[in-house]
Order: C-alpha cells, then sequence, then structure tokens
C-alpha cells in the first residue's frame, strides 16, 4: 500500500473529525485486523512538541476505515498556521507502515 496526501483544514475551537479508508496496492480495502493506528500533528517534522490526534480503525475492521479526531478544547489551544501530520498504521509483528500524511491549517476562530 502507499502513503497517501491529504491535507486538512482545521478551525480552532471546533470539533475536527475525518473519516478515511486505507486500501491495498490493487484499490481494495485493507483488513486492519489486529492493527493499531497512530496519528500526530506538528508544527514542522522536527518539532519537539505535538498534538495526539485520536485515531480509531473503524468497525467492520476488515473494511480499512480509519476515523482520526480532535476535540474544541484540543483545536481551541492550537495556534493558528500551517502545521503537519501523518498516520501510521502498525501489524501485529510490529510493522510500521505510514499511509496518510499532509499538512493541517489551522484557522483562527471568532467564537472561541
Amino acid at each position: 500500500m502507499a502513503s497517501a496526501v491529504s491535507n486538512l483544514l482545521v478551525y480552532q475551537g471546533s470539533d475536527f473529525n475525518i473519516d478515511f479508508t486505507v486500501e491495498n496496492d490493487n484499490g481494495t480495502e485493507f483488513d486492519m485486523t489486529g492493527y493499531t493506528v497512530a496519528s500526530m500533528i506538528k508544527k514542522h517534522y522536527t518539532s519537539s512538541s505535538s498534538v495526539t490526534v485520536t485515531a480509531a480503525i473503524m468497525t467492520p475492521v476488515t473494511a480499512g476505515r480509519v476515523q482520526l479526531s480532535l476535540n474544541a478544547v484540543q483545536t481551541t489551544a492550537m495556534k493558528s498556521g500551517r502545521y503537519v501530520y501523518d498516520v501510521v498504521i502498525t501489524s501485529p509483528s510490529g510493522l510500521k507502515t505510514r499511509v496518510l500524511e499532509g499538512t493541517v491549517s489551522v484557522l483562527e476562530g471568532v467564537t472561541l
């Protein structure tokens, strides 16, 4: 499976949710049985601080669907600007694969 690129837009003070599907190279849904998923947002790739994104494999796990989410408290704490993120899945044997990456644009909120 190849890593996909998707640039995200997050509004300060708002909940954020996005679903995506991990696919095999032939376009079929990737069976996530036994896998775990993790995601982080950083100001830049070498930044020592990060925001942990809640990442969950959705049921049925054979459909390859993953949900990423941030709550309003997390997005309020983020300064407006551009960030980077990625999503990594880990196989039952410990093999890590980056399946999604891109930029996150955080837009200032008026009503926080």
